[in-house]
């Protein structure tokens, strides 16, 4: 059970989208593995690059990568942790990823109806492995909705990752896991490259 985080950081796309400040999150799921791949705008200078995470576990089997606003993610990341602390005292079994995201896209959809409350202006792509050792990757929009996923962006440049990756995305593609990883790179750069002058560490 081993995840592999193929980080981009330091790059720099101009694009806007209303949710994403700056962020682009994609994910290639293979038999064995998942690769996330985060690319983000350049940090100020004198600000600590460890302070702003995109990326986040949720139990042992489960991560959470978001685009949005951090604050949000913040309150959905620590409901998600005790639900999966609290599902595992209950049941004494590890979450499932679609019950991880079931209970993600649940709570949003609950703020969607409540008054005084705005709805969480972020969207999450949920992956890990369950029981069986079988990769999964859901996506959680603002509204609540969630869907399974082979490949996925969101973020900036989301359309542009989606017609790459429609385009490149075969078996032969993901067929080992390095050629997993590079897919998932070459999709970030593609967006990197079309969108203006970036810088990649």
């Amino acid at each position: 059970n081993t995840y592999v985080f193929a980080k981009l950081t330091s790059l720099f796309i101009i694009d806007e989208h209303v949710f994403t400040k700056g962020w682009n999150m994609q994910e290639a799921v293979k038999k064995d593995i998942v690769v996330l791949g985060v690319e983000k705008k350049s940090v100020a200078k004198l600000q600590d690059e460890r302070t702003i995470r995109k990326i986040c576990a949720l139990d042992d089997n489960v991560c959470m990568a978001f685009a949005g606003l951090t604050a949000d993610a913040r309150i959905v990341t620590n409901r998600a942790r005790v639900e999966c602390q609290s599902h595992w005292v209950t049941v004494e079994d590890p979450v499932t990823v679609e019950y991880t995201t079931h209970y993600i896209a649940t709570l949003k959809q609950h703020y969607t109806q409540s008054n005084g409350r705005r709805p969480f202006a972020i969207s999450a792509l949920i992956v890990g492995f369950d029981f069986d050792v079988t990769p999964r990757l859901y996506q959680t929009d603002p509204s609540g909705n969630y869907h399974a996923w082979k490949a996925n962006a969101i973020g900036r440049g989301a359309k542009s990752l989606h017609d790459f990756l429609e385009k490149n995305y075969t078996n032969e593609d993901i067929e080992t896991d390095d050629l997993t990883i590079k897919l998932v790179i070459k999709a970030l750069l593609e967006v990197v490259q079309s969108g203006g002058k970036s810088s990649c560490h």
